[in-house]
């Protein structure tokens, strides 16, 4: 480490101080030593300063590894999803790809085992995130060179988020121009990182949304295998209700992620353990964790009492709804981004709530669109300040009522 250290050093002497000919790129040489070493400024002791163990590198870091259950089933099971395929007589992938599946053996692509389906898994899902880190990395260093300011670790979580929210068989084009859209956009314009009124992740994704349907959330963007199609189990409940999911086993299916969908989002057990980590950190807030949970109960309990002859998905009670599509991931992971939700205590209960309610009705209520997370949590992300101003109004409202004699 002492010989890294030194490394890094010269390199700065040399390349990045100040009139030396890499000057502009201190961002990027500040970002790798701030990655692998913790900052070499530390506070001083005198001066009215806040001190805590927590920063900005550590909260991120807590977040990253807290989505690690989610990328190692993101990968098996999109492995295990491809080979089930394949075993059924899809056409065997061609390509790049179908050379690196090939080192499984002559009958890698039928196998099933959980290496096997690590590795065939992996094949998908590591190209996306490297696209990703590379596309979105290139956008924050730019920035960061030309506001001439540290490289922030805000980029490291979405990074992260952003493959995990994807269907495997996404073109590698489609996801460089979807980060770049929304780190540019979502983020950087207003700001960086600390400034987003959006979450860039799935600013990113809603962008593909539009502009690309049919491969974000076309039937056949789910298994990656080519010429095989299938619709996830919340477009099978929006066909045929409660009926269409299955029994008992098909919902522990689900809950283990044994099913396909995006990623990283079909493991409510990986979603859990993720949460754990988080609430038991203090990193991600258990209010609006819980909030959701109570919010999507409250509106599937009353759609289920009022019923429908001709909407299914009346039926559906809420076991299910956490199961199926992004809530549980949505409702984790990014509906507890600190900087795009309140910060009042009371404005995330009525935030976390409102996307719970709102999710269902979205789900229950609108038969093109199955799944209403991404876009419910983006609608909330607008309102997150004004939910925040009306609390503090109330509660100065309050304090000057009891201190009115």
């Amino acid at each position: 480490m002492r010989l890294l250290r030194n490394m890094l050093d010269r390199a700065e002497r040399g390349l990045f101080a100040p009139g030396r000919p890499l000057q502009r790129l201190y961002p990027m040489h500040e970002a790798l030593d701030a990655f692998l070493f913790t900052a070499g400024r530390p506070t001083g002791p005198a001066g009215p300063h806040i001190r805590d163990s927590i920063d900005l590198k550590r909260l991120m870091m807590t977040v990253v590894v807290a989505l690690v259950p989610c990328v190692l089933m993101a990968m098996y099971n999109t492995g295990l999803q491809a080979n089930l395929a394949l075993a059924s007589g899809a056409v065997v992938p061609e390509g790049w790809r179908a050379g690196l599946i090939g080192l499984l053996g002559a009958d890698g692509y039928r196998a099933q085992s959980v290496f096997d389906c690590f590795v065939h898994g992996a094949v998908w899902f590591l190209p996306v995130m490297v696209v990703t880190f590379l596309a979105g990395g290139f956008w924050e260093v730019l920035f960061a060179a030309v506001r001439r300011h540290e490289v922030n670790e805000g980029f490291l979580v979405t990074g992260m988020l952003f493959p995990l929210i994807l269907p495997p068989t996404i073109p590698l084009w489609q996801v460089a121009l979807g980060i770049s859209f929304g780190v540019v956009l979502g983020k950087e314009v207003f700001g960086g990182t600390g400034y987003n009124v959006l979450n860039p992740a799935l600013t990113a994704r809603a962008f593909l949304f539009f502009g690309y349907p049919a491969h974000i959330s076309g039937e056949g963007a789910w298994v990656a295998a080519d010429g095989f199609s299938g619709a996830t189990l919340l477009a099978r409940a929006q066909e045929g209700g409660l009926a269409a999911l299955g029994g008992e086993q098909a919902w522990w299916d689900s809950f283990l992620g044994l099913i396909p969908g995006s990623m990283g989002e079909t493991s409510t057990l990986a979603i859990l353990i993720g949460a754990a980590v988080l609430i038991f950190t203090g990193v991600g807030s258990f209010r609006i964790m819980l909030s959701v949970v109570l919010g999507a109960a409250a509106t599937a309990a009353l759609f289920n009492l009022a019923g429908s002859a001709t909407n299914p998905m009346f039926a559906v009670p809420l076991q299910w709804h956490l199961v199926l599509g992004g809530l549980g991931f949505g409702a984790v992971f990014m509906a507890t981004d600190p900087v795009t939700a309140p910060a009042s205590r009371t404005g995330q209960w009525i935030y976390g709530a409102a996307i719970g309610v709102l999710t269902v009705v979205v789900r229950v209520l609108n038969p093109a669109y199955p799944e209403g997370m991404m876009l419910v949590i983006l609608l909330m992300n607008v309102f997150s300040p004004l939910i925040d101003h009306y609390v503090v109004k109330a509660h100065l409202g309050r304090r000057r009522a009891r201190h009115a004699a």
